[in-house]
Order: C-alpha cells, then sequence, then structure tokens
C-alpha cells in the first residue's frame, strides 16, 4: 500500500507518525506492519508509531478533535508518550490542524492532555503538556547487571519502576529487559536508573517494555521527578531538571497535584512510502 509519514523526535526519542484522519489507510494498524516500521535496519525505524487519527474516526470521547493512537516499537498498545505527544502537537500545527496561539487538548488511552506552546517560534518552541496526576504505589525490586536495586512504583500514564543508583553505567548495556517483579507489573513496565546531579536536578536512563533502552522517556521523566520530589520531601509546586541521553526536559509538580513536562520536538523528515514487505 501506498502511505504518508513522517519522523519525528522529542529528545531523540524517535517516531513514524503516520496521518490517517479518517481511519481509512492503515485500519486496526497491524502490530507486525508497526514492529516492521521501526525496525532499526528493514524499515524507517523509530522508538514508536503514532497514528494522526481524528477522535471520532476511532470512537474515542474527547474535549479534542485529534487522537494519538501509540503504539510501541514490537507493536503493542501503549497508553501515553510524554515525548510522542509534542511532536505529535507540533505535526498538528505545522500543518494547521491546531493553533499554537493558545492551549489545545489531544485524546489519548490515558485520557485527554492539554498542550501549550511556549514560544512563537516553530520548530524552535518548547512544548509544555499537562500530563495529569500520577499515582505512587509500592516498592519492589528491580536488578539489572548482576545489581538489585528498589524501585518505586509509580504510574505516570504508563507504569514505572524507578530505582535510584551510584552511576548510571550500573544498569549495564540494557540490551535485555531488566528483571522485575511481574506480579507487580502484569502488564510489562518501564524502568528508570537515576543519579542525583543537584538540587532539583537528575539524570536517567531508562528500559521501556516493547521498546528496549531508548534516548528519552516522557512519562518515565515525569515519574522520576515525582518520586525524586517525595524523596526530598519537595514542596509543591516544584520543577525539576531531568537530563536524557537525548537531551534535557523540565517536569513542574504543581500545587493541584499535576505534572507539566516542557521540552523539545522535531519533525525531521516526511515521504510516502509505497510498502512492500
Amino acid at each position: 500500500m501506498t502511505f504518508p509519514w513522517l519522523k519525528g523526535h522529542g529528545t531523540e526519542n524517535d517516531f513514524v507518525l503516520l496521518p490517517d484522519h479518517d481511519g481509512s489507510l492503515h485500519g486496526d494498524l497491524d502490530a507486525s506492519f508497526v514492529a516492521a516500521l521501526c525496525h532499526r535496519r528493514r524499515g524507517i525505524g523509530a522508538d514508536g508509531v503514532m497514528r494522526v487519527i481524528r477522535c471520532a474516526s476511532i470512537g474515542i470521547e474527547s474535549g479534542g478533535e485529534w487522537f494519538m493512537d501509540y503504539r510501541n516499537a514490537d507493536g503493542s498498545v501503549s497508553e501515553m508518550c510524554g515525548n510522542g505527544i509534542r511532536v505529535f502537537a507540533l505535526h498538528l500545527v505545522q500543518e494547521g490542524l491546531a493553533d499554537p496561539s493558545e492551549p489545545f487538548v489531544i485524546g489519548t488511552r490515558d485520557g485527554d492532555k492539554q498542550i501549550s506552546f511556549a514560544g512563537a517560534e516553530l520548530p524552535e518552541a518548547a512544548i509544555s503538556v499537562d500530563m495529569g496526576v500520577p499515582q505512587m504505589l509500592g516498592v519492589s525490586k528491580v536488578s539489572a547487571d548482576g545489581n538489585t536495586w528498589e524501585a518505586q512504583e509509580v504510574r505516570t500514564g504508563n507504569p514505572h519502576a524507578v530505582a535510584f543508583v551510584d552511576r548510571l553505567g550500573d544498569a549495564g548495556t540494557l540490551l535485555t529487559q531488566p528483571e522485575y517483579d511481574q506480579s507487580v507489573y502484569p502488564e510489562g513496565v518501564n524502568i528508570e536508573f537515576v543519579v542525583r546531579e543537584g538540587e532539583r536536578h537528575v539524570a536517567m536512563r531508562v528500559h521501556e517494555r516493547g521498546s528496549g533502552e531508548t534516548r528519552s522517556c516522557g512519562t518515565g521523566a515525569c515519574a522520576v521527578a515525582v518520586a525524586s520530589a517525595v524523596a526530598d520531601g519537595a514542596e509543591r509546586p516544584t520543577t525539576y531538571r531531568v537530563d536524557v541521553p537525548g537531551g534535557t526536559v523540565h517536569v513542574t509538580w504543581d500545587a493541584d497535584g499535576h505534572m507539566i513536562l516542557t521540552g523539545p520536538a522535531e519533525i525531521v523528515a516526511r515521504g510516502t512510502m509505497d510498502w512492500t514487505a
């Protein structure tokens, strides 16, 4: 089949976007097709795929017109992607499908997310996403490269296990899924390894379920900021700088308990593909 596509990233967490406004191009969006698109050698290469589709076309009730139909690199469905939704929002603005001069809503499997553009110059504008209210749950164990740590469970649209470590390298290569308690995370989990860099400043690596180690994770950065703030006894509102291998994002945990994720996004390529695989 022939279809349009775009490639974008947020702090080097990269995605293929598939415009399919009425749902007529890609149907149910087959998992094997998504995995093939994301393959770094046999496809375009990405950490995930986002179909750009109207909420009405997929039967989603939302306060916004557009739905981010997000899939992990292995084709599995994911609830939310904090870096991806900024790329998604930038695409809508660049195509004239949304107005950056005022906040607008994008529908996701984790509910509606409000988007705000902090600057007028595209694509350099910082993009902020209201990621909602986190859930701080229990503590379990994670293991990687022969090391084991306690990990705080934080739900920020996706499930996360946040482990504070002495050095980011202690997690090893992260070429394979770190071990975790499957009774706590039966649907899988994103695992963050975190070091402190200064006051309200942390750095992290992440192994994402369905994708492996990625250069950044927006929902993970939110989970890390929340876990750090709780450990620090920080009063809200508070803002944490979170360094990821692909850059830097900022997370504000506001007085109402909402997480505001702010960072860059960029569209780097577009085209039309004849898919023959």
